[in-house]
């Protein structure tokens, strides 16, 4: 299974960015997605989960209102929509399938993680 991150980039603080996480050589269909980020010098965090197909969701509490994960089943893609983003937001974001259906935060519940694609926002 391969998972691509990408959509990230450099914006300013308040702007808005839609991440897309595309599964290749396999799917993501029947599996829970998740999306973390690890900023320099810091831990991978958990920032958002759905569960399949999708009526699950969980987040970070600190994107809570401004993050919202979605996935659209028949093109194999989870997306990540960011919005009134923060210079704190800045990290490398990763997917990652999970083992099962069930939407999860921890990083052991996950299977397969994308390469990560780099948002950075500037204050």
């Amino acid at each position: 299974v391969q998972l691509q991150a990408s959509g990230g980039g450099l914006v300013q603080a308040g702007a808005s960015l839609r991440l897309s996480c595309a599964a290749s050589g396999s799917t993501v269909s029947q599996y829970a997605v998740g999306w973390f980020r690890q900023a320099p010098g810091k831990e991978r965090e958990f920032v958002a989960g759905i569960s399949w197909p999708g009526r699950n969701t969980r987040y970070l509490k600190s994107v809570k209102g401004r993050f919202t994960i979605s996935r659209d089943n028949a093109k194999n893609t989870v997306y990540l929509q960011m919005n009134s983003l923060k210079p704190e937001d800045t990290a490398v974001y990763y997917c990652a399938r999970a083992r099962n259906q069930l939407v999860a935060e921890s990083l052991s519940s996950f299977e397969y993680w994308g390469q990560g694609t780099q948002v950075t926002v500037s204050s």
